[in-house]
């Protein structure tokens, strides 16, 4: 007792509670520990005491495992079990080598030398008779050997089999929501992470099924070794008569045979249901017992047949009426919750009726007293098809492949690459793209829509590459004559074994995938000013950091609305001058609007106070910008056509001089462009809406600029003049 006081005060010190409390958090330590423990067994005697800890250790750690794959939600829960299995398997190959040793140096002095827990299986299943225990033992071997443990590993092979065959459909599937929108990038992140840890799984239990199959094997040669090499051993080297090596061994092999097989039956069967859950969610008695019940009319005939049953001569009664009105008893159960979950989908009973006419309005009635009461569902579905996507990009069948390219960028990806690219060019993000397959479209047509609005299409040949040569010349590889979609410029379709010739010959070669995006790409700037909304702007306004919020406070909404901001902002986009510098674009809008109201007034305005970024835009690769000015005599005429009181003016000019003007600017354009030109048209400030409008009728990609708007720094070349 002195002792014992003398210890705990020196257990009580905080120091060495924490490096307890320390210890006991170090699990990696404990689990290296106990990996090591069992390769010790291997290679060490074990005392019989010893032995009968590990072998109910093993028992236990076999029974955790199958209540833990019955009480699991879906495998990937569990998607450590092939380790599990493994370290189980090992330990029960320890043993299986533990146990061995103790018999053949042990068993000449009794049933009780290999411990006392193969002892009792062995007394318990032979029941008296060497026959019987070998018969048991040989049952407990072929069901676990020759059922579970090879249907458990065929279903695995299987399953790794066909999750890896499904994981590019899957893939796919991941992309196209992430592209449509339907899903966030952190979701598709996530379920591309379920996806690999799947495949893992389903490959992980193909080998470790093995494992399972293996150790059964190896428990029946053991269990032969022991008995013959036990016998011999008792009867020459410990001069036992063969009766009594006979039942001693019988024993002993029988009992370390059942002990060792028990577990592996567990385990194998826990390894069986695991693989065989693939498809489910829930525990086991939700994922089996919850399915079955969905049927009553199968447990309802079962019934009647286990009545008829014990209806029969010779046949036992009570126990087919027992099973008879247990099946009963289920079926009605069934029925019972089938009607209560009918009641709960459809509240209040109510009944659709059809108008006579085909395709006629649906009519919803209600129940007496709750006339014309909708049904939810249908209210839901009316709602959803007042949507509108903002971009749809409709394929034929043909051209679904592109979703999942294996030669090159997904169309996916390309068009998630676009999204970012209009973002850091033009500082707006763009919406989702929708992608949907149309098979009333040819197989290898496509179709961009703008708010379900058809604007473009192409024709494309998705196994083959396209074309195009810069210099305009004809292109002399085999292959299909064609027109770039896009452009309209001449192309070719050739196989692609022609690319490093074509690459060879300083053609431009692009992919399928490519062609679409780029199409796409156009058609999204003639419309990005239609694509930005009103909860857009709103979005942009809010996402302002926190040193400009009293800007926006300050202008909006006493000076100028928020639609008025999302009209000035559309004006930017619709001639691509980017709205990523917004704190200039709202402080220009702010000294704008204490002025004036017009909204073409206030976006010259903002477009003077982004001159610095309109005129880097506008210069060419030398560094300068290239212009063609307008001449007195058109900027006269265009003054004069500006009609109207104050700020409010529209251009009148007649058709005549319209037409005329056109075609002026044509000729200087195409002459310039033929010498590999691309100029801005410089005009005066007042006039520069009004000969925009004209000139994006014809030249939409040409840039009109006022004087205002050529910064100070800029360097400028003129070209020309209209």
């Amino acid at each position: 007792m002195a002792e014992t006081r003398a210890i705990a005060p020196f257990f009580s010190v905080p120091g060495i509670q924490a490096n307890a409390r320390s210890a006991l958090r170090r699990s990696d330590i404990f689990f290296a520990l106990g990996i090591v423990g069992i390769i010790t067994v291997l290679l060490q005697p074990v005392p019989p005491m010893m032995l009968d800890l590990l072998l109910g250790l093993s028992i236990t750690i076999s029974v955790l495992i199958l209540m833990t794959v019955l009480f699991v939600e879906k495998p990937l829960n569990l998607s450590s079990f092939p380790t599990i299995l493994l370290i189980a398997t090992l330990l029960r190959l320890a043993l299986n080598i533990a146990s061995p040793r103790l018999i053949l140096t042990e068993g000449d002095k009794g049933t009780q030398a290999a411990g006392k827990v193969i002892e009792a299986f062995g007394h318990f299943v032979m029941g008296g008779s060497v026959i019987i225990g070998f018969i048991i033992f040989a049952i407990l071997t072929i069901i676990n050997f020759v059922v579970i443990t090879k249907g458990s590993g065929r279903i695995a092979e299987v399953s790794a089999r066909f999750s890896l065959d499904a994981m590019p459909g899957k893939q796919m599937a991941i992309d196209a929501d992430l592209s449509a929108g339907l899903i966030d990038e952190d979701a598709a992140k996530a379920r591309r992470k379920e996806l690999e840890d799947e495949s893992t799984f389903f490959g992980a239990m193909d080998g470790a099924s093995k494992f399972v199959r293996g150790d059964a094997i190896a428990g029946l040669l053991i269990t032969f070794i022991n008995f013959i090499a036990g016998i011999i051993i008792g009867m020459l080297m410990h001069d036992m008569s063969f009766k009594g090596a006979l039942e001693t061994y019988t024993i002993l092999t029988v009992g370390d045979g059942l002990v060792s097989q028990v577990p592996a039956l567990i385990v194998s069967t826990a390894a069986g249901m695991l693989v065989t859950k693939s498809g489910t969610t829930g525990s086991a008695d939700k994922a089996v017992l919850g399915q079955l019940s969905r049927f009553p009319t199968a447990s309802g005939v079962t019934a009647f047949l286990l009545f008829m049953l014990a209806l029969l001569p010779g046949i036992p009664a009570p126990p087919f009426f027992l099973l008879s009105a247990g099946m009963g008893f289920i079926t009605w159960t069934s029925v019972k919750a089938a009607k209560v979950a009918a009641a709960a989908a459809g509240p209040g009973g109510a009944v659709a009726r059809r108008s006579a006419g085909p395709g006629g309005p649906m009519t919803v009635m209600g129940q007496p007293g709750q006339p014309g009461e909708a049904a939810p569902a249908a209210e839901e579905n009316v709602q959803s098809s007042l949507q509108i996507d903002s971009l749809r990009l409709e394929l034929g069948y043909g051209l679904l492949p592109l979703i999942n390219y294996q030669k090159g960028h997904r169309l996916t990806e390309q068009i998630k690459a676009l999204r970012k690219q209009i973002a850091k060019e033009l500082g707006f993000v763009m919406p989702p793209v929708r992608i949907q397959d149309n098979m009333q479209l040819p197989p290898n047509c496509y179709v961009v829509k703008v708010k379900e609005m058809e604007c473009a299409r192409g024709d494309i040949r998705p196994d083959m590459l396209l074309v195009m040569d810069p210099s305009g010349n004809r292109i002399s590889l085999p292959g299909e004559e064609t027109v770039e979609p896009t452009f309209g410029l001449p192309a070719m379709w050739i196989s692609d074994q022609y690319r490093e010739e074509a690459l060879f010959r300083n053609l431009t070669v692009v992919d399928p995938p490519t062609v679409i995006t780029t199409h796409l790409t156009e058609v999204l700037k003639e419309n990005i000013s239609e694509l930005l909304s009103y909860a857009e702007a709103q979005k942009l306004l809010d996402e302002m950091g926190k040193d400009h919020q009293k800007l926006i406070a300050e202008t909006i909404p006493s000076q100028i609305s928020v639609t008025g901001v999302q009209r000035v902002l559309q004006n930017l986009l619709s001639e691509l001058v980017s709205i990523r510098d917004l704190p200039t674009i709202l402080e220009a809008v702010a000294e704008s609007s204490r002025v004036t109201q017009n909204l073409t007034l206030i976006t010259e305005h903002v477009r003077g106070r982004l001159a610095r970024q309109i005129s880097y835009a506008a210069s060419n690769e030398q560094g300068y910008i290239p212009i063609v000015a307008m001449s007195p005599q058109w900027e006269q005429v265009f003054v004069e056509s500006l009609v109207g009181t104050n700020e409010e003016k529209t251009l009148s000019m007649p058709p005549t001089k319209i037409q005329e003007f056109i075609m002026a600017v044509r000729a200087k354009f195409d002459e310039l462009q033929q010498k590999g030109e691309m100029p801005v048209l410089l005009t005066s400030p007042a006039i520069r809406p009004y000969v925009r409008s004209i000139i994006e009728r014809f030249r939409s990609q040409t840039v009109v600029m006022s004087q205002n708007e050529i910064h100070s720094k800029a360097r400028i070349k003129t070209l020309g003049q209209i």
